[in-house]
């Protein structure tokens, strides 16, 4: 067999390989004896099958295969050999005019390995990044409102007295069936439906509609869905709810304490704050966490300049631009729309498509040089987090992760992704920087 490198130009590699046609008939004579004391043929006993037989039979197939195994080992172990990663899977191309004679033993096989290999990069001296981490304080004031808020979502009702009617902040237990031009429409209907009157909760105009009616009260009320609504057939539409009122509660009042909290399965208010700092706490700490992620991110985009496989390149571009394509197509708009044309728009997200390609291969690298590593209870995790985003579908959502390496892959990767930048944050120097919630979420949407 040899192996001659026919291109090597930047990342970009070609391997032409020959094959001899006799190298390839000794292969299929050594895979026919082993066959011969396997296959059972009428007419002859197991192993005293004589090749000519076998080759008649079965020449061509275990040609075929034979083929298929030596392009796989061949570029495998000439990767190897050459120390070089393949950026994607390399391709291959066989001569289809020599295809007839090749497999007939009558030529020698020739094909040629096309690939591009993974840019050879320098990591920099992580302890020298200087970051600053936004952090917010929790005030007890933030913490009293939070649980003044649990306790108002906790507000016990009783029922009015007969011939009552609904004023604001009664809870109202009713039935109603939403029609879209006369039809009733999917999601549209309750038999028990609650609702508290005044809380925003059901479409605007709904809720204002039921003040004064009483219970077995039945009205039609007219209302229009806003124009943002998620449900596309909805959004912006007149249509008719005919409710029924079943009952109605008044309000009672809301007392802050430790019976408060004990109804709601903790030991004492103290314990009820605990938690909702925590809570608090976390759902800063995420927003932190994205800011300095994205803040160390911005840096090694800077320090690192090199050649980007091409194929991987567009691989990833395309993969962006089909979602942004697909979300105009739902949403009805146009590039005009967005003060942009096509073009520009493509040139972004190419730019988009480096940047994450880019710092992909950095944390790549980053990841492989230390050792960072998945385990396999990290992805269990992540695959049940997964499945629960189903309900009703865990069964086939488990099974098809389960089946499928790629999808698996999917979420494999972004838990590596933040160990590396774990990895580089513990190196880095840190400091920290107190910031009011507002700044802190501000500049989230910004960077969003």
């Amino acid at each position: 067999m040899q192996v001659t490198e026919s291109l090597a130009e930047g990342l970009k590699r070609e391997l032409k390989v020959v094959v001899p046609a006799a190298d390839l008939a000794t292969r299929l004579d050594d895979y026919l004896a082993d066959m011969k004391d396997k296959v059972k043929i009428n007419g002859f006993r197991p192993g005293k099958v004589p090749a000519a037989h076998l080759k008649k039979l079965y020449g061509r197939q275990a040609m075929a295969e034979l083929i298929g195994n030596l392009i796989n080992e061949t570029t495998g172990k000439t990767l190897e050999e050459r120390g070089e990663k393949p950026a994607l899977q390399p391709e291959v191309d066989l001569p289809e005019d020599e295809a007839d004679a090749v497999m007939a033993g009558t030529a020698d096989l020739n094909f040629t390995i096309s690939y591009e290999i993974l840019p050879n990069i320098e990591l920099i001296d992580f302890s020298a990044i200087e970051l600053e981490r936004p952090i917010v304080e929790i005030s007890d004031e933030e913490v009293d409102e939070q649980v003044k808020q649990v306790a108002e979502s906790n507000r016990p009702f009783e029922a009015r007295e007969e011939g009552a009617a609904v004023v604001n902040g009664d809870k109202v237990k009713l039935s109603y069936l939403g029609k879209l031009d006369g039809e009733p429409f999917e999601g549209g209907a309750d038999e028990n439906g609650e609702l508290v009157i005044g809380s925003g909760q059901f479409i605007p105009g709904f809720e204002e509609q039921i003040v004064d009616m009483k219970v077995g009260d039945k009205k039609v009320i007219d209302v229009t869905f806003p124009e943002e609504y998620g449900a596309q057939n909805l959004a912006g539409r007149a249509v008719t709810f005919d409710i029924e009122i079943k009952e109605i509660l008044a309000p009672g009042e809301v007392e802050i304490n430790d019976e408060m909290a004990t109804k709601l399965g903790l030991e004492n208010l103290d314990k009820l704050k605990e938690i909702i700092r925590g809570q608090i706490e976390s759902q800063f700490g995420a927003a932190t966490r994205q800011k300095i992620k994205r803040t160390l991110l911005d840096k090694l985009d800077e320090a690192y300049t090199f050649e980007l496989p091409e194929k991987l390149l567009e691989s990833e571009f395309d993969g962006i631009w089909k979602q942004v394509v697909s979300e105009m197509e739902q949403s009805g708009k146009t590039f005009a729309d967005e003060d942009t044309t096509e073009e520009e728009a493509k040139e972004e997200y190419r730019k988009i498509a480096e940047r994450r390609v880019r710092l992909g291969l950095v944390l790549s690298e980053v990841g492989e040089k230390n050792k960072v590593e998945v385990s396999e209870d990290e992805v269990q995790r992540a695959l049940f987090d997964r499945v629960r985003q189903f309900p009703g579908q865990e069964q086939q959502v488990f099974e098809f992760y389960k089946s499928n390496q790629q999808a698996l892959a999917s979420l494999r990767a972004p838990i590596y992704e933040e160990k590396c930048v774990d990895f580089i944050l513990e190196l880095a120097k840190i400091t920290d920087k107190v910031v009011s919630k507002e700044e802190l979420l501000k500049q989230d949407e910004e960077e969003a």
